[in-house]
């Protein structure tokens, strides 16, 4: 080969690479808008942002995420959810019920994937699980029948258990749902239900401060981001009056509860990728039917049996998916 033509190919070739980096920077790059509660753990996110991976986007290069993590409140989220529908994001993900339903008023015509809503139906924020509709789809988490579950979990564990108090937000309109199945299992095992409502963080103190001591075995409580975010308050409740307790995500048993049955919260938020990957490639949300969960995690944290006067059956032992010791 002559060097001229070898010059040539050279040339060409790097011409050609050229070409088609320019192409690429000239490509739209897909920003998705991801709002989430600042205190959601980290592994939530590295989830998310796993799942994308997976499904070949990378941030950065092909894909972009605005992020907003706010402290929590209807207000927050809504001016959150503003700012990216200003920005004019492809794509929300939020987490939570108050993040969709500011994203959802922020917004009519960006798709929005939601993550963890306990009864989105319920709530408003879809039609039907089936055909949601409107600009808005997503991961839903099974409240209601998980209720039930964690009532007879708790009664495995205690077995004189008579009366459990219920640690409910009456804001969520998931809570009726999972407060009227955690009823019907505890009639089915023999206890009743004392109901300790709790709306906003200031309603702690007095609301435990008032829960009757005398004849409680127990304490259930009902999932809702206000209970996640003050996890901490919650177990230390629990271990002062020394109440074997049953909680509705992993977050808890990390900070010391006894027992939790949950979704597997990375789960959700590998599933929104997968929901992000078919909106970016063209789907319509209102196509896209919401999602619930079919996998459940059983976690039993051995370091909380001491504070809560309770020893755990073997047999509740080997249904466990995780033992913390």
């Amino acid at each position: 080969m002559s060097k001229f033509l070898t010059l040539f190919l050279i040339i060409t070739a790097s011409v050609g690479v050229a070409g088609a980096a320019e192409a690429q920077k000239g490509k739209k790059v897909p920003r998705i808008g991801y709002l989430t509660e600042r205190s959601a753990p980290a592994e939530f996110e590295a989830a998310f942002k796993q799942g994308l991976r997976d499904l070949g986007w990378r941030e950065g290069r092909n894909v972009a995420i605005e992020y907003r993590r706010v402290d929590g409140g209807e207000k927050r989220y809504l001016e959150a959810a503003t700012e990216l529908a200003r920005a004019k994001v492809d794509l929300m993900v939020v987490w939570g019920k108050a993040a969709t339903a500011s994203a959802k008023q922020a917004t009519s015509t960006i798709p929005i994937v939601f993550i963890s809503v306990g009864d989105p139906v319920e709530s408003g924020l879809v039609k039907n699980l089936a055909d949601p509709g409107g600009n808005v789809t997503g991961l839903s988490y099974v409240t209601v029948e998980l209720s039930g579950r964690r009532m007879e979990l708790l009664k495995q564990a205690v077995s004189k258990l008579s009366r459990v108090v219920a640690l409910v937000n009456p804001t969520n309109p998931g809570s009726r749902f999972a407060l009227e199945e955690a009823e019907v299992a505890g009639h089915a095992v023999n206890a009743t239900l004392h109901v300790v409502n709790v709306s906003d963080p200031s309603e702690f103190e007095q609301a435990f401060a008032a829960t009757p001591r005398k004849g409680v075995g127990g304490l259930i409580v009902l999932p809702d981001p206000l209970f996640v975010r003050h996890r901490t308050e919650v177990v230390k409740f629990a271990a002062k009056r020394r109440l074997p307790a049953i909680y509705p995500s992993t977050e808890f048993a990390d900070a010391g509860g006894l027992m939790v049955y949950s979704q597997k919260a990375p789960d959700l938020f590998r599933g929104a990728a997968a929901y992000a990957d078919k909106i970016l490639k063209g789907a319509k949300p209102a196509d896209l039917p919401v999602d619930q969960p079919a996998k459940f995690e059983f976690v039993i944290n051995l370091k909380a049996t001491n504070r809560a006067r309770v020893t755990i059956p073997p047999e509740l032992l080997a249904l466990a998916d995780r033992v913390i010791k």
